[in-house]
């Protein structure tokens, strides 16, 4: 076998050990799939009688859907930083390093695992928001697109939250970490327009990486205008996986010559 063989083959069976820990131990990729369904049924029938009425008419739940998505995406992160935390200080990767199995396997079958449990959530918030009225127009070219984009940027997060998992001292610390991206979409255009907001925090908005990845996933499943928010989302979501993919590798490197 090539490298390259050895490789992919030890990253399948890194990928079947994460699948197993996440059917064995289901509590905190439950929580985390929850979660946005709980803020989607939150913010839909709590406080979407108030919030609707800014939005320039149509119903909140389809203006609300893409932002909960996208949260649902950044709550991903959460699973990959504990679970290579708690990989790093038990020492199952030092015993691993002992062993005859591929570098890169390890992070790669964090992440594919965690890529995968992901997507699954983002199915599951997907049909709650359907449940709840959800109704987008969308050609099956333009869900692909959306899908497309939506695996795109949980790779970026993943990549970066495998990175934090690496520095993080505790699976405590690996869970606290991450939060901010989860809530990074809130101060964007997620919950309503960041025109209704106070000029600093509507310049944030604007400008900050989950926004135009957003509107992105608006115009594409709801036919709103998306102007240029495609390229920014791509090359955000560009930047943050580069970054995450190289931090991540440098630190892993770095901490098996120690």
């Amino acid at each position: 076998m090539s490298t390259m063989s050895y490789a992919v083959s030890d990253s399948l069976t890194m990928l079947r050990r994460n699948l197993k820990h996440a059917v064995r131990y289901p509590s905190m990729t439950f929580a985390v799939v929850m979660m946005p369904v709980m803020m989607l049924l939150l913010f839909n029938y709590a406080y979407g009688g108030a919030l609707g009425a800014g939005i320039g008419g149509g119903k909140y739940i389809d203006y609300v859907t893409p932002g909960i998505v996208l949260m649902a995406a950044t709550s991903g992160a959460l699973v990959t930083a504990v679970g290579v935390c708690v990989d790093m200080t038990e020492g199952i990767v030092n015993r691993f390093r002992t062993m005859a199995i591929s570098r890169s396997a390890f992070l790669t079958g964090h992440v594919v695992g965690s890529l995968i449990q992901t997507v699954i959530g983002l199915v599951l918030v997907i049909g709650a928001a359907f449940a709840t009225g959800f109704r987008p127009d969308a050609t099956p070219v333009e869900w692909l697109a959306a899908i497309g984009l939506l695996v795109f940027v949980t790779l970026a997060l993943t990549w970066l939250a495998a990175g934090i998992g690496l520095v993080a001292k505790t699976p405590e610390s690996a869970s606290n970490i991450p939060m901010p991206l989860q809530f990074l979409p809130f101060i964007g255009s997620a919950i309503v327009p960041p025109d209704s907001m106070p000029t600093a925090l509507r310049w944030f908005a604007e400008y900050q990486p989950f926004t135009p990845i957003i509107e992105t996933l608006r115009g594409l499943l709801m036919g709103t205008p998306i102007g240029t928010s495609a390229l920014s989302a791509l090359a955000w979501c560009l930047a943050l996986t580069l970054t995450g993919y190289l931090w991540a590798r440098t630190v892993f490197h770095r901490t098996a010559r120690r």
